[in-house]
């Protein structure tokens, strides 16, 4: 990649992380391109110049979330740990990564509402590509005999429904920081999958 490339996707990954907050704060319907420019102190024309409208804003910050969380989940998997230990913190990167972008994840949460055709296509293969990453941890735990013999899709639903659900609970401003409390949740989730 170029230097020229690298500052236009440092550029447009800005825009989109501002798109993401100012969409959170003011909800999607009553946010406007200008709104997204001024957070940036930039002109509407600047942020035209790498996206095409509203929408493509709120498609192209979901899909670098999903591709994002594919990517972390792929680094985890590479390191030389134990299969227990890559599973806990994949858990755990998942809900850090979750709280830090809690406003562009709480917008996705239901791409049916905001997306369709070769978007929603887009956002639905992905999430499916990140489902299947715990798929494969969970059938690995399985055959290793580390994890309890469970139904793969259902204990993973369930670990990733019980993830995402702390986007309607979880603030910054509780007891906890959101480190300490995806160590937690990890270990409490853990415990569903552990054999004794």
């Amino acid at each position: 990649m170029s230097l020229r490339d690298k500052k236009t996707a440092k550029k447009k990954e800005e825009i989109l992380q501002s798109a993401i907050s100012v969409i959170y704060e003011k909800g999607y319907h009553n946010t406007t391109i200008e709104d997204i420019a001024a957070k940036l102190l930039m002109t509407k024309g600047s942020v035209y110049y790498y996206f095409k409208d509203k929408q493509d804003l709120l498609y192209e910050s979901y899909k670098m979330l999903l591709e994002n969380s594919i990517d972390r989940f792929n680094k985890i998997m590479e390191r030389e740990l134990p299969l227990e230990q890559k599973l806990r913190n994949a858990l755990q990167s998942h809900i850090e990564y979750l709280l830090e972008e809690k406003a562009g994840f709480d917008a996705g949460m239901k791409p049916e509402h905001f997306f369709d055709g070769d978007q929603l296509n887009t956002i639905l293969e992905l999430r499916s590509e990140y489902a299947a990453c715990y798929d494969e941890i969970i059938k690995l735990g399985i055959k290793s005999r580390i994890l309890n013999e469970v139904n793969v899709r259902i204990a993973r639903n369930l670990i990733l429904g019980a993830m995402n659900w702390m986007l309607q609970w979880y603030s910054p401003d509780g007891e906890m920081t959101k480190e300490e409390l995806a160590n937690i949740a990890s270990d409490y989730l853990m415990r569903i999958l552990i054999k004794d």
